[in-house]
């Protein structure tokens, strides 16, 4: 994408997050044993979401990289890379109405 990527770790799976306009990638750098699309998504979904500070509106892609498409708003701009973050997820992703809710805790 062009852009420089910002270290995040959300419970046991640490992303590179790149963001450019309405669009972002998370990359999985660690290993997990066989993890699957649906337990690896949550975290990446809540990477993605407190990188950019946007909502994400759809992922696509496998357990080790996924693309989101964002929804930010028109004033919504992405955040800096700054220092790598590590964040636990707050509770169990949550469905509503089709959207995947999750709460972090960042230290």
């Amino acid at each position: 994408m062009g852009v420089e990527a910002q270290r995040i770790t959300v419970g046991q799976s640490t992303f590179d997050v790149r963001v450019k306009d309405n669009r972002a990638e998370a990359l999985r750098l660690n290993s997990e044993w066989a993890p699957r699309l649906a337990a690896v998504e949550p975290r990446a979904r809540a990477a993605i979401e407190k990188v950019s500070g946007c909502k994400v509106a759809r992922v696509r892609g496998d357990q080790a990289m996924m693309v989101a498409d964002l929804q930010c708003g028109a004033a919504s701009v992405p955040l800096p890379p700054q220092a790598p973050l590590t964040c636990e997820l707050d509770g169990a992703p949550r469905q509503l109405s089709g959207e995947v809710f999750v709460d972090l805790i960042c230290g």
